[in-house]
């Protein structure tokens, strides 16, 4: 089996290509970065090159798509930027992926495409997203090539798409790094008062990045177009990220929340039902397990 990663250097990326390497899996990657210190075959490139496939070696079984602005903050007020790359950037891979004979394309959604939680509401693959509701670049650029994809797919299937939409996603890495969780983590162990701009009710199915790599890994091989939702099996709080954390570190004062509008909860609670039943996966770490991994790197 051979893939071909794009953004190889990502976060998500160097954890995909590390178990694929441990599994005898060949890899592929290309990123801005000028080299790697894995050891997979390498090559600067960039999604938003119309030429990029001229890189790509021939008949990978799938190309997975990890090259984007990947963070709301990152594309917010920058509509040209986020569509420029994350729009047209995948419409090149995909036509890079057809010439090159490619089996698979898979795409990095996320769960911002979904806008609009009741509450107490879960949402799955087939539930309605109103896209006047979104005001997020990011989420809108994720949308549209999503159904871009399809449309695809719809007029050619020779190449199989899967489309997998991400809930956030944390793990070990240096804080000045990461997300949200790992910043909340470090707040957690190190002061006194928290405090959440709005509600500390707000949560996700927040994933650990080695199920997320776990989930891409049981996706290879499809043939079809699918939507499918790779997520934590828990909906966990800001608030139980601060008090587990706690615990993880001996800390022996909890820390006092403080909350700028507690009616402000944002809860974006997806299924992962459907890549349990048609990927036969799983993820492997619950909240806990998956935040102890972090701990050492506050």
């Amino acid at each position: 089996m051979k893939l071909i990663v794009a953004g190889s250097e990502s976060f998500v990326a160097r954890e995909l290509i590390a178990q694929c390497l441990g599994a005898g899996i060949e890899v592929f990657g290309f990123d801005f970065a000028k080299n790697s210190d894995l050891v997979y075959e390498f090559k600067k490139g960039d999604v938003n090159d119309p030429n990029v496939g001229d890189i790509f070696p021939q008949g990978a079984d799938a190309i997975v798509h990890l090259a984007a602005l990947s963070r709301n903050e990152d594309c917010a007020g920058k509509p040209y930027e986020t569509f420029h790359t994350n729009v047209m950037g995948t419409l090149n891979l995909v036509r890079a992926a057809k010439a090159s004979g490619a089996k698979q394309f898979i795409f990095s959604s996320s769960d911002w495409v979904y806008e609009k939680f009741a509450p107490g509401e879960i949402k799955n693959e087939d539930s309605v997203i109103d896209i006047a509701g979104h005001t997020s670049e990011y989420a809108l650029s994720k949308l549209v090539s999503e159904a871009n994809l399809r449309q695809i797919y719809l007029r050619d299937n020779s190449l199989g798409i899967t489309v997998l939409r991400f809930a956030i996603i944390y793990g070990p890495r240096p804080v000045s790094r990461g997300g949200s969780v790992e910043r909340i983590m470090s707040e957690a162990k190190t002061k006194d008062t928290i405090t959440f701009s709005g509600s500390a009710k707000s949560g996700r199915c927040y994933m650990h990045v080695s199920d997320i790599a776990g989930g891409i890994r049981a996706a290879v091989g499809r043939k079809d177009f699918q939507i499918i939702n790779l997520a934590g099996d828990e909906f966990v709080t800001l608030e139980d990220i601060v008090r587990i954390t706690e615990k993880l570190c001996g800390k022996a004062t909890p820390a006092k929340i403080t909350e700028g509008d507690p009616k402000a909860i944002v809860a974006r609670n997806i299924s992962n039902k459907k890549a349990k039943e048609l990927l036969g996966w799983k993820p492997q770490l619950d909240i806990k397990a998956g935040l102890a991994t972090v701990v050492p790197h506050l």
